[in-house]
């Protein structure tokens, strides 16, 4: 499998995310949003930083880039894609994925290590875990806060589409635990094309290498090899 690290104007962590995939024996390659997406990609990653400087707002501009296009069609043709943070709220904005990510609610960038519990189990980004375990990833995000009508995000929920809400050490999601302000706390949901779709605001590929000591990140990126 080969997956495309898809790089815009401002990405910063599209290396450190190809180096995370081949720590797991995924092959990975950088591919610059203008040159298009290869043909023979397996899966495609859209990772953190600042596209486009977040003018207008945090994946406005990349998320209607034109490379963006093709990645809706392998998404409907059943390539995995994986949006994380700017990749995340790149995947909103192209309508990848429902709802939006806004300003953090303490309106400052936050970058922390937080615990996030495991709502559904049941998709290639989260078989490594079980239903209920939390985990810690860092978070390094000032457009966090995950935003969606109330009506949409009770069918999300409904429908089991909600990979991880933030919570404390014990699993417990209360308004503190959550650094963002997200609505219901959620900080991963998947796609309207199936669940090899999903964005999430933490960072798995920054604990994703046995070189620093921490590795749980590495089950999400494993969706790729699913």
């Amino acid at each position: 499998m080969t997956v495309a690290v898809i790089q815009f104007g401002g990405s910063n962590c599209d290396r450190d995310s190809v180096q995370a995939l081949e720590e797991i024996g995924v092959e990975a390659e950088l591919v610059w949003h203008e040159d298009g997406l290869p043909e023979d990609v397996d899966g495609v990653m859209l990772p953190g930083g600042f596209s486009y400087g977040d003018y207008l707002r945090a994946g406005a501009m990349a998320g209607r880039s034109p490379i963006m296009e093709e990645v809706k069609t392998a998404a409907e043709d059943g390539t995995p894609v994986l949006g994380v943070c700017n990749g995340a709220q790149i995947g909103c904005e192209s309508s990848l994925t429902p709802g939006a990510f806004t300003t953090n609610e303490s309106a400052r960038f936050q970058c922390e290590h937080v615990y996030l519990r495991v709502e559904n189990a049941d998709t290639p980004w989260t078989r490594a875990y079980d239903e209920g375990e939390v985990i810690e990833l860092p978070i390094a995000h000032g457009e966090g806060r995950y935003e969606i009508a109330d009506d949409r995000l009770e069918e999300l929920e409904a429908d089991d589409r909600v990979l991880f809400t933030y919570c404390d050490a014990d699993g417990t999601v209360t308004p503190e635990a959550n650094p963002n302000g997200s609505k219901h706390a959620v900080a991963g949901i998947t796609g309207d094309r199936g669940d090899h779709v999903a964005v999430m605001m933490p960072h798995p590929e920054r604990v994703a290498l046995a070189d620093l000591g921490h590795t749980q990140g590495q089950g999400v990126l494993e969706g790729f090899e699913t």
